[in-house]
């Protein structure tokens, strides 16, 4: 792991996630009222299909920068994925409790952590954003869960 990476994940770790959601602390995003609101929003086939083609763009970005950096993407993830479960499942262990908040939550961090991981060990080749983005508002206390007001990047994230 990179050190970058590190110290990101550190940042991370130290922050109280999901403190401030439902809080309409910003204009920058639409803030969401409620946990129901939010799954149904990050369980949407929009925002998955927009999360993907992230992605999807992001690699193509490495992919013309490095390929050789590119190829070794999938044995990256797999060292990395247990760093970002283990981060995931220790800030949202809590809340789903509380909420009896389904697995869709939980597999959506998961997936928001892993990529902003994969974000930080390739920002040498591209620089970090999607990803890097939505790990601003778990820092901030919030849950990033979907997209409104337009094809991106016109709209607004959509925020709990």
């Amino acid at each position: 792991m990179h050190p970058r990476t590190k110290a990101t994940l550190e940042d991370a770790q130290r922050a109280q996630w999901f403190n401030c959601v439902g809080i309409r602390d910003t204009e920058a995003a639409v803030v969401l009222s409620s946990w129901d609101e939010a799954i149904e929003s990050c369980n949407s086939l929009d925002w998955e299909n927009l999360c993907l083609e992230a992605t999807n763009q992001y690699c193509e970005r490495l992919i013309e920068r490095s390929r050789e950096r590119f190829n070794q993407w999938n044995v990256i993830v797999r060292e990395m994925k247990p760093f970002a479960e283990s981060l995931a499942r220790e800030k949202t262990a809590s809340v789903i409790a509380e909420f009896n908040l389904p697995k869709i939550f939980f597999n959506r961090v998961c997936w928001d952590i892993l990529h902003l991981i994969m974000e930080s060990e390739y920002a040498d080749v591209y620089p970090p954003g999607f990803y890097a983005s939505h790990a601003y508002w778990y820092v901030k206390g919030h849950f990033p869960c979907g997209w409104r007001g337009g094809q991106f990047p016109k709209g607004k994230l959509v925020i709990y």
